[in-house]
């Protein structure tokens, strides 16, 4: 059943990466077909096709290796007549510094207009102006955005974040000081020992399951804000509202003054300069929470989807010291980083591992039982965190990304505006075709980028749920 389920989590994983890039390229055909540009080809995948059907000039197919998708528009290089030359030094100068390269970009230039019937010429990609251009190349890093956004939407605001309740997991027999239990042993914290001091919850009865209503008077609707009213009521007696089987009772708790770790702000506890923890006298009842999922505000969404946004960049930014270390992590004994960056294979195996476990075994030893509400969330987060990335991804301005070409399309209308400006009239289409020696570089190094992720994926995989 395991190994099905695990089955279930790669073919789910592969359904959603082959949607992902089905839209993308979608994103791009519906503009594209919409400016008169004629649509030769809509594949997902590369390699050997799969199935493929034509739809008037179009054909559509699936390929056997979902690393990508592409549609086929004829012209994305310019003839050489009608690419504008007088920029740059001229045609000479840019055939002498092609020439190691002169018969792939001539070829390619053919290729890329061999479809073009007698006549089509106005159908090419290059006779687009260029805000239709922009339209074009950004549709299909917009999609993924969108599609990102939607899911962690979805995650955050439909499922929500795991967080304490008022709803009691567990009760503490006894208070031990901070700084006293940092000085036990595991066993030792276990367990009371002789002198200790039981905790107000465990000697007024209140057990697992009960929900904290009220503390003292105030409603109390979330754990911190109980834990604030607690840790004020040191030394007093206060009422507590709980409910019990759909019953509400009161139980007057004696709340204790105990050394606490001291928090800040954000209710993370604070540690010195030497690292040591900082505590505190605070009230202290003995309780600990449940963990539910919690779905935050939809006025908190724009900021958390821009955070993702964000850091994602950040990640995409930080890519090639990261692949640095993947590589010297593959090729020593060095252990991976969890954190770091995976290659389809290992999202696969990610998405296999979350779909076929049902428990996980904690630092402290405790065994925590994985529920369909967990594997969704955290399935859900993962296709919001791919799409992000393929859309931070596509924006980079190298060749034969997205973004290659949009940065090319705004050059080309800089260019046109500052020919203007001088008096020189007119100037025709950008040559792309001068930029495949670099284009070329940029694919082999994505190539070797994809091998090397696909070698550390199968040797040193990133395990979510332990070994």
């Amino acid at each position: 059943m395991t190994a099905l389920l695990y089955l279930v989590g790669i073919v789910l994983f592969l359904v959603g990466i082959s949607a992902s890039i089905a839209l993308h390229e979608l994103g791009h055909l519906v503009p594209a077909k919409r400016f008169g540009v004629k649509v030769t080809r809509y594949m997902i995948g590369f390699g050997p096709t799969l199935f493929s059907t034509r739809r008037g000039e179009t054909e559509y197919g699936i390929k056997a290796l979902p690393l990508g998708g592409y549609i086929a528009m004829p012209g994305m290089y310019p003839p050489e007549e009608q690419a504008d030359t007088r920029l740059g030094g001229g045609r000479r100068r840019r055939r002498r510094r092609a020439r190691l390269f002169a018969t792939a970009v001539e070829d390619a230039r053919i290729m890329s207009n061999e479809e073009l019937a007698p006549g089509e010429e106005n159908r090419a990609f290059y006779s687009l102006s260029v805000p239709k251009r922009l339209v074009v190349m950004f549709g299909g890093p917009f999609v993924n955005l969108v599609l990102g956004i939607v899911a962690l939407g979805v995650s955050l605001v439909g499922i929500g974040l795991p967080g304490p309740t008022t709803t009691v997991e567990t009760v503490v027999e006894c208070a031990v000081p901070a700084t006293t239990a940092a000085q036990r042993t595991e066993a030792q914290q276990a367990e009371c020992q002789p002198g200790d001091q039981l905790t107000p919850a465990w000697e007024t009865g209140i057990e697992p399951g009960d929900t904290i209503v009220s503390v003292d008077g105030t409603e109390v609707e979330d754990w911190d804000a109980m834990v604030d009213v607690i840790r004020d009521s040191a030394g007093t007696t206060v009422p507590i509202v709980l409910e019990r089987d759909g019953e509400r009772r009161t139980l007057d708790v004696p709340i204790i003054s105990s050394e606490r770790p001291a928090l800040d702000e954000d209710g993370d506890a604070v540690y010195d300069e030497a690292g040591a923890l900082v505590t505190e006298p605070a009230g202290f009842l003995g309780i600990g929470p449940t963990q539910e999922y919690i779905p935050i505000s939809p006025l908190e969404f724009p900021g958390h989807a821009a955070r993702a946004v964000g850091d994602t960049f950040h990640a995409l930014l930080t890519l090639p010291q990261k692949l640095v270390d993947i590589a010297q992590v593959a090729f020593t004994d060095e252990p991976r980083d969890p954190e770091g960056p995976m290659g389809m294979v290992g999202v696969g195996r990610v998405a296999g591992e979350i779909a076929s476990t049902n428990e996980v075994e904690t630092a402290g030893g405790d065994v925590i039982t994985l529920e369909l509400i967990d594997k969704a969330q955290t399935g859900i987060s993962l296709f919001a965190s791919l799409n992000l990335f393929l859309f931070a991804f596509n924006m980079v301005p190298l060749l034969p990304l997205d973004g290659g070409h949009i940065a090319v399309a705004l050059y080309e209308g800089a260019r046109r505006r500052i020919s203007r400006w001088r008096g020189r009239g007119a100037v025709g289409p950008f040559d792309t075709a001068r930029l495949l020696p670099l284009t070329y570089v940029v694919i082999a190094g994505f190539l070797a980028m994809t091998l090397l992720l696909v070698y550390v994926d199968i040797v040193k995989p990133v395990r979510l749920f332990g070994a």
